[in-house]
């Protein structure tokens, strides 16, 4: 995965063979793209690489992140569940994602057609970090550690695969994860699991 953000808009994420070729995703959108980093730029935010993403912060939290599929590209909110989303924009990535989190477009046009919209949602999204609030956990459902959470909401393949999971083995995740002390070693473990997340597995199985 890419670790210099430039590289994402000229190359793409690292995460494929598509990368650095024609076929990338984000030659696909870039104009688009670019629309949108320059927003989040513009809102304040700090722009980091997560995940082989663009990923943008504020208040020492993650904010979105951006994302480019071969059939559309989107900005993903972190803590969506606190998103009030008065326009009605916000759609789920998948049939398991639990908020809806994500603005997607089908055209680069699109960003200068939403972008009042998208400056209002960072705007929320900014204010929440900055009064430290966070959605309230589900019932019945592991407080997720946030390295796990904030994996989640940057890959959507991964969180589709742990939602689906059993109960049971969710929980194994949470409590291999909550016996690292070091944030650190929970991402690289994060990393190593995810293989093992998106066949079905729970954290001891083989």
């Amino acid at each position: 995965m890419i670790t210099d953000v430039e590289d994402y808009f000229a190359r793409g994420c690292g995460r494929c063979a598509r990368f650095d070729t024609a076929a990338c995703s984000t030659r696909s959108w870039q104009a688009g793209l670019l629309r949108l980093r320059s927003i989040c730029r513009a809102a304040g935010l700090v722009e980091t690489v997560k995940w082989g993403h663009p990923c943008y912060m504020h208040a020492g939290r993650n904010i979105a992140i951006i994302g480019a599929l071969r059939g559309d590209f989107r900005l993903s909110f972190f803590n969506a569940a606190l998103m009030e989303d008065p326009h009605g924009v916000l759609e789920r990535q998948g049939p398991n994602t639990r908020h809806p989190d994500m603005l997607r477009f089908t055209s680069d046009g699109q960003v200068a057609e939403k972008e009042a919209i998208v400056r209002a949602y960072l705007g929320e999204a900014m204010a929440y970090a900055e009064a430290g609030t966070k959605a309230p956990q589900d019932r019945g459902e592991p407080d997720l550690p946030d390295e796990l959470a904030e994996a989640l909401d940057a890959d959507p393949e991964l969180a589709e695969a742990f939602h689906a999971l059993t109960p049971g083995r969710r929980r194994s995740y949470v409590i291999n994860l909550n016996a690292a002390k070091q944030p650190e070693t929970r991402v690289k473990r994060i990393a190593t699991f995810r293989a093992k997340i998106i066949a079905g597995k729970g954290a001891m199985e083989r």
